[in-house]
């Protein structure tokens, strides 16, 4: 099969009573195991040692999803040393044994996709269109990863020369560290981790802390798949007390991480340090979210626009690092772009995520909340909140929705990731002007045009400077396949997961040429 005829995985609707039933069914199947004990296990050994992260519904935080033994320095030191030596055996297995195995992982999530699914309703806070987008997007980077290690392990030819072979192969690079985030619990987390293991590398896990439960259950569709147990180690803990000393371990040969900006660049200065006994140069791939804007012309579709702003700036409540955030929209339809946006903003409905009536869910722990709270009193001091910026009623973590218009491009509001579901709204001249305004950030990750003018569509696919561009259409929703995903600047490294060259970042490459007789 070829890249080009991959098909992703198609999302399940549930306005249709067949689909919606079965997932009632999962949830209060996946209900009736909050609470449970989950073991750390290296290897073949499982360990309890008594220090549980509780881990909770943020509909319900009196709720328990799931309870985790924490690891110690002294665990993470023998995670390393498991997965070190097994290192050898595992890049030895033929490639082929390893891609059999990652497709039978793509086959087991599909036939667990509803139980996945409310996992990540409970744990995570997803609508159950989101839940599914996640683990439909998981699936993708399992049968797409496949095809990718197919090319790897056959690859296209180099020029010959006269009298020799000369060819090229791939070798993994040995102890992988996967850092996956709370945001898209299931998907980056499967994406990062089978690229590495198909690729004959082995790995230590470190899930979020928010979302332990949804690594949890992955490991164990690892374990059906085939992987053996000592090629990956799930490892729940503090970044300060195990993140770092995996980091620095010298025998970790690479990171791969989602995340904050913050901590995305305390990786990269961590990993860059060589420790004593270290032989390489450690690789990092990364991607540190974004503050990404959408601009608004006075040539676009102003209906179109508006729809795309609200799914970009509100699905998963803002929660997603390719969110809209900043909404760049030509002074000629401001005043009716706000109110167009303003009125649909106020319509949407705020609520657990067990329950498809709301289209928005709580954010993801109350630490998020107060942060995203703060945001929306600096808001009211640097521009003007037309609608939400406050908590809303109910145990849960819930945050309506909010709007500020007329934000300066020095403010806090247009320059600092948020990670929530406000959005700050800043009046362009003109297009150029909106371009300059677009650009006028950190970050590089997302982007949305909407035009209906070729010469200014054209102009940015040059000019604005982001690693996924999107032209009248949304800014988030990235396919596996289509959409390679990865930005610019303090957005990472631009590894563009998802896309035709994402494995070569989990292996070297090796030149072999040898003289014919």
């Amino acid at each position: 099969m070829r890249l080009c005829d991959f098909r992703n995985e198609p999302y399940a609707d549930f306005s249709k009573p067949e689909n919606a039933e079965p997932m009632r069914a999962a949830l209060a199947a996946v209900r009736a195991e909050f609470g449970k004990e989950y073991d750390l296990r290296i290897g073949d050994a499982h360990h309890r040692t008594g220090d549980l992260l509780k881990s909770i519904n943020p509909s319900q935080p009196g709720e328990v999803v799931g309870l985790h033994h924490k690891a110690t320095p002294e665990l993470a030191n023998q995670a390393i040393a498991v997965a070190d030596a097994y290192f050898p055996v595992w890049a030895a297995v033929p490639a082929a044994d390893r891609i059999a195995s990652l497709r039978k992982a793509s086959a087991i999530l599909r036939r667990r996709k509803l139980e996945f699914d409310a996992w990540l309703v409970y744990e995570a806070g997803k609508s159950w269109a989101e839940a599914e987008a996640d683990v439909s997007e998981a699936i993708d980077f399992c049968d797409y990863y496949a095809l990718l290690a197919e090319r790897l392990a056959s690859p296209e030819s180099l020029v010959q020369l006269p009298g020799e072979h000369d060819e090229m192969r791939y070798l993994p690079l040995g102890v992988g560290i996967v850092i996956p985030p709370w945001n898209f619990p299931l998907a980056i987390l499967v994406g990062m981790t089978t690229a590495a293991l198909v690729t004959g590398n082995t790995v230590v896990v470190k899930p979020s802390s928010d979302t332990p439960t949804i690594a949890a259950k992955f490991a164990e569709v690892l374990d059906e798949a085939g992987f053996p147990p000592h090629s990956f180690t799930l490892m729940v803990g503090s970044g300060a007390e195990v993140g770092d000393l995996l980091i620095t371990h010298p025998r970790t040969r690479f990171i791969s991480f989602t995340g904050s900006r913050e901590v995305g660049l305390r990786i990269n200065e961590l990993a860059a340090k060589t420790a004593p006994g270290q032989i390489w140069i450690k690789r990092v791939i990364a991607e540190m979210g974004g503050k990404d804007g959408i601009i608004v012309d006075e040539e676009a579709d102003l209906d179109d626009a508006v729809q795309g702003v609200l799914w970009s700036a509100y699905g998963y409540q803002g929660q997603k690092c390719s969110a809209c955030s900043r909404a760049i929209v030509s002074e000629k339809l401001y005043d009716s772009f706000l109110e167009k946006l303003v009125a649909k903003v106020k319509d949407i409905k705020v609520g657990p995520s067990d329950d498809p009536a709301y289209y928005m869910g709580p954010v993801i722990n109350e630490r998020s909340m107060k942060s995203i709270l703060d945001y929306a009193e600096v808001g009211r001091q640097e521009g003007r909140v037309l609608t939400g910026g406050e908590r809303l009623p109910g145990d849960g973590y819930f945050v309506a929705p909010t709007v500020i218009a007329d934000i300066d491009v020095k403010s806090r509001i247009f320059q600092e990731e948020i990670f929530g579901p406000v959005l700050g709204v800043t009046k362009a001249r003109d297009f150029d002007h909106a371009l300059e305004l677009a650009n006028a950030t950190d970050y590089g990750l997302t982007g949305a045009v909407y035009t209906n003018n070729p010469e200014k569509i054209a102009k940015a696919k040059e000019q604005f400077f982001v690693g996924n561009l999107y032209i009248n259409r949304k800014c988030t929703g990235a396919m596996v396949g289509a959409h390679p995903f990865g930005g610019f600047n303090m957005s990472g490294t631009d590894s563009k997961a998802g896309g035709p060259d994402y494995l070569l970042w989990f292996v070297q490459a090796k030149s072999i040429a040898q003289k014919m007789s």
